[in-house]
């Protein structure tokens, strides 16, 4: 590496190093907006939070700044790994924000919290009507925010936002697996309303005490060998991880008073999201590259754990005598194969973080149709909960009676538009690589023992460690030599819920 070179990255690493320490701030404040803050103080800490935000944006629209880290860009032959990762995905944000000012990033963080307020008071409200003027905002906001960039390589506002959450995926790739989606689970989704089989839910909606779904996650997350000496849990309204440096990673639930198991499950999607985080290599914190995960990865870890591993009989064989010590209201003359069944039932539902594994992929194709049908201008704001209501109808049988368990039960489109197939795009990618990791790992037996720890280390290894430095679809080849396809996941539903329910 020459002198220049060596100048260059030191600079970077320096201003990088203090936009860090806004950025960790920032987001110490926003989890705190999300579990502990009151409601009154709410737009007060977002703006706090907003102007962290800015500091650090500041620090990287410097313009010795950019002038190093695009040489460093320019020059990434001569860089070790990490540093080479780091200069390519400063050079992929600074393409997208290079005509965004460091006011208008103010207010499109403003626009974001003042959104996230009014939808949380207009959820607690079941009132779409609150949420409407912000959701508009927020929407146009995408827009301008696209129309500033000109090196766009997508075609419509819509694949650009995609983008920023699943670099180099597409619609056209979406539509292609929602369709195989679409045409293999509607008929299963038939044949298992139809089946004779009957399985027990009685107890599934006994009252649970707050306290006793905190022993419970707290269980979850040391079993799956979470270390709590560098992480924490709480509860806040929507489950969700923060990974707030290489040795705080936090994760929340929510307890509900008649849904034991909806805790059980967010805990462990929230804690699949924080093995991720906690288990990255050390050198990405050194090297200022922790974002280089998409969302789809992100979902591919979570919901592997939630239910490859956390809804196998193997899991529940491994829960079984701790729900039923720490629910014995529940659980009394509940057999271990009653509580597996009763876990995996498939019916349609309104809730989509409630849902199960075959009915979730809808909630998320609805999700997507709508957010991509505002962002084409193929539908209005005032249309997006009819819209809503309709697909539901069209796709699961059921319609929402309010708002809350409706248009209004998600946090996602406060912040924007394109998160949402991340959610699907993950099952389908990790159907794929646990297709590979179960060829090489007894992982059913690993699960019935709770060794995570072995578990842990092959998604380390395999997974996780080059996840930042990675395309989504390199890093899948990476794995398995695959490129991403909804067909392995569709095989193992149709196998797993053809068994269930003796189709």
């Amino acid at each position: 590496m020459n002198q220049t070179t060596q100048e260059k990255l030191e600079l970077v690493r320096n201003i990088e190093k203090e936009a860090a320490i806004y950025a960790h701030a920032a987001a110490v404040l926003s989890y705190d907006q999300e579990t502990i803050c009151p409601i009154k103080g709410m737009e007060e800490q977002g703006e706090v939070t907003a102007f962290m935000e800015n500091q650090a944006f500041k620090l990287e629209k410097d313009e010795k700044f950019i002038e190093a880290a695009e040489y460093l860009y320019e020059h990434k032959d001569e860089l070790e790994e990490f540093d080479r990762a780091m200069a390519e995905q400063l050079h992929r944000n600074y393409m997208k924000r290079k005509n965004i000012t460091a006011e208008k990033q103010m207010e499109i963080s403003l626009t974001y919290n003042k959104a996230f307020v009014d939808w949380s008071n207009a959820r607690n409200a079941s009132d779409f009507s609150m949420f409407k003027e912000s959701l508009t905002k927020v929407r146009d906001i995408n827009k301008e925010i696209v129309a500033l960039r000109t090196d766009r390589t997508t075609k419509t506002v819509y694949d650009e936002l995609l983008d920023d959450y699943e670099a180099g995926i597409s619609s056209e790739k979406i539509d292609e697996c929602f369709e195989k989606c679409k045409k293999r689970l509607i008929p299963l989704l038939k044949k298992i309303m139809n089946s004779k089989k009957q399985i027990r839910r009685d107890f599934m909606s006994i009252e649970v005490t707050d306290e006793q779904q905190a022993k419970m996650a707290r269980w979850l997350l040391e079993t799956m060998n979470f270390d709590l000496e560098r992480g924490a849990f709480t509860t806040s309204e929507h489950p969700f991880t923060s990974g707030l440096g290489k040795d705080d990673t936090r994760v929340t639930t929510h307890y509900y008073p008649t849904n034991f198991a909806g805790s059980i499950y967010s805990i462990v999607h929230e804690g699949g999201h924080a093995l991720f985080d906690s288990l990255q290599p050390r050198e990405n914190y050194e090297h200022f590259i922790t974002g280089g995960k998409t969302m789809g990865m992100h979902e591919s870890v979570s919901r592997m754990y939630e239910n490859r591993i956390g809804r196998s009989k193997e899991f529940v064989h491994l829960i079984y005598p701790k729900v039923c010590e720490v629910f014995p209201q529940v659980m009394k003359g509940v057999s271990e194969n009653e509580l597996y069944e009763a876990l995996n039932i498939a019916e349609p539902s309104l809730i989509r973080t409630e849902a199960d594994e075959l009915t979730y992929t809808f909630h998320i194709i609805i999700r997507y149709e709508i957010e991509k049908a505002l962002l084409d201008g193929d539908l209005a704001i005032d249309d997006v909960p009819k819209m809503w209501n309709e697909k539901y109808k069209e796709y699961l049988g059921i319609e929402p009676d309010c708002d809350r368990d409706g248009v209004l039960q998600d946090v996602h489109w406060t912040f924007g538009f394109g998160y949402f197939p991340a959610y699907a795009i993950g099952n389908m990618y990790n159907a794929i690589y646990y297709n590979r990791m179960k060829n090489e790992i007894d992982i059913n037996s690993l699960v019935a023992k709770g060794d995570f720890a072995t578990i842990n280390n092959w998604m380390k290894e395999n997974v996780f460690k080059k996840a930042d430095r990675l395309t989504p679809s390199e890093w899948l080849m990476d794995i398995t030599g695959k490129d991403l396809s909804a067909d392995e996941f569709l095989d193992y539903l149709e196998a797993k819920y053809t068994e269930l329910y003796e189709l």
